[in-house]
């Protein structure tokens, strides 16, 4: 009876295993590391064209400098106004979508999964979704006063649809297939809304969360831009009265940066949620 002895292992073969971990780092992480190397050396190049344009090819009384607009952002963290505003709009922002987001997301996962009843109701809703929500502001400052009930009401009306229509599209959208096969092994109407609508409309909702996150900015800012002593909208607005174009681009940047981090968790959200579809569909 013959026996079969395993070859022992070299110094080349300890070094090829090094190669192809490093060649699987660099494939996972060196893609993603030059995107970023490329968004920084973008931002640097335009923030040094900016910075040494204003004065020579363009006017800083109506673009103002990054230098300029760095030193108003200093000065505001160090009285205290730029924390006082931002925590102002910022809770507008953040309860706005939520309550948008919850809204929309239930309706129309809920709609969607009664097709009569939807449509039904689906030249209504786009009627309304079609009305500016600019022009909605008098009105909820006729029904709610000029505190921050509603700006938040006027953000989550801005984020309801958006929410509501992506959830309702992905519901809809769904393969007939797998509601025949879950009927034909005797599921029910609560099986499929369950066990195929409800993941189905996952991507959908998410693709609605993430587009619905500049629109809350943009309904908080707007309610405070009409009718507010408080929160970012105001401070464009003072500031743009006052001919303070640093003052203005500062509060811009603030709100980029608030919009960023929202987008940031809901990314992690959607890579938590969706860590069971393959690589090739979350590309």
């Amino acid at each position: 009876m013959s026996t079969m002895t395993e070859s022992p292992k070299t110094d080349s073969d300890d070094q090829s295993g090094v190669v192809a971990l490093q060649r699987s780092w660099w494939e996972r992480n060196g893609r993603t590391a030059s995107v970023w190397g490329a968004r920084v050396l973008l931002l640097v190049g335009v923030v040094a064209v900016w910075q040494l344009a204003a004065g020579t090819v363009f006017d800083p009384s109506f673009t103002s400098r990054p230098s300029d607009i760095w030193g108003r952002l200093v000065d505001w963290n160090a009285d205290g106004t730029l924390w006082l505003h931002s925590w102002i709009t910022l809770q507008e922002i953040v309860y706005g979508y939520a309550l948008g987001s919850a809204g929309g997301a239930l309706f129309g996962f809920v709609l969607a999964t009664l097709p009569t009843v939807y449509r039904v109701m689906d030249p209504f809703i786009m009627a309304l979704y079609s009305i500016p929500k600019v022009a909605l502001a008098p009105l909820f400052i006729v029904w709610f006063g000029i505190e921050m009930d509603m700006k938040i009401l006027l953000a989550a009306v801005t984020v309801f649809f958006l929410v509501f229509l992506n959830t309702a599209a992905g519901v809809r959208e769904v393969d007939r297939g797998l509601i025949d096969a879950v009927r034909l092994m005797g599921g029910g109407r609560r099986d499929i809304a369950l066990k195929v609508m409800l993941p189905a409309s996952m991507t959908g909702m998410l693709t609605g969360l993430k587009v619905a996150i500049p629109y809350a900015l943009i309904g908080a800012v707007i309610g405070e831009l009409v009718a507010s002593n408080r929160g970012l909208g105001y401070l464009i607005s003072n500031s743009a009265a006052t001919f303070d174009t640093a003052g203005v681009f500062a509060t811009l940047v603030v709100l980029s940066v608030i919009a960023a981090i929202l987008n940031f968790l809901v990314g992690l959200l959607d890579h938590r949620v969706s860590r069971w579809k393959p690589a090739e569909a979350k590309a």
